[in-house]
């Protein structure tokens, strides 16, 4: 099994403190909370504390759903999907274009009242997060992830 830390409540509260700075959203979330060696945090069912892992070859383990680094915390498209319908600010709305070129991997010029790490959504769906300086959003899209849109 990969290196992975079980995070305790000290450690998830803090998660749930750099989410309500940043996107004004206070969750709970009934998950657990494990984090590897890149500071990656991923999201478990608690009932995994039931399976034995010593007889199982594991690559990963859950959900991946933020990384927290001397940037702030930067969510992935999943975690923007989960922490989108609760946040109050830096939410950025995108028209059909904005969000074919998002989609493509590409950055946007966008002007508005944001700061750091932007959720991104288009009608209902939420995007993904990108990170915002100078009237730009930086794209965090894998490429494994874009979609080439016609």
């Amino acid at each position: 099994m990969p290196e992975l830390k079980i995070l305790n409540n000290k450690e998830i509260k803090e998660i749930y403190r750099l989410v309500e700075k940043q996107w004004g959203a206070k969750i709970k979330l009934d998950y657990g909370f494990l984090k590897n060696n890149k500071n990656r945090i991923f999201v478990v069912n608690k009932d995994i504390s039931k399976i034995d892992f010593s007889k199982l070859r594991l690559n990963s383990v859950g959900m991946y759903f933020c990384e927290i680094d001397s940037r702030g915390i930067r969510l992935s498209i999943e975690g923007s999907q989960i922490i989108g319908p609760k946040a109050a600010k830096n939410i950025v709305e995108l028209d059909e274009e904005e969000t074919r070129k998002w989609l493509k991997g590409e950055d946007l010029e966008k002007k508005g009242d944001y700061s750091g790490f932007v959720i991104l959504k288009h009608n209902k769906d939420f995007l993904g997060n990108g990170k915002y300086a100078n009237g730009r959003i930086l794209n965090y899209v894998g490429k494994t992830r874009r979609v080439n849109l016609v």
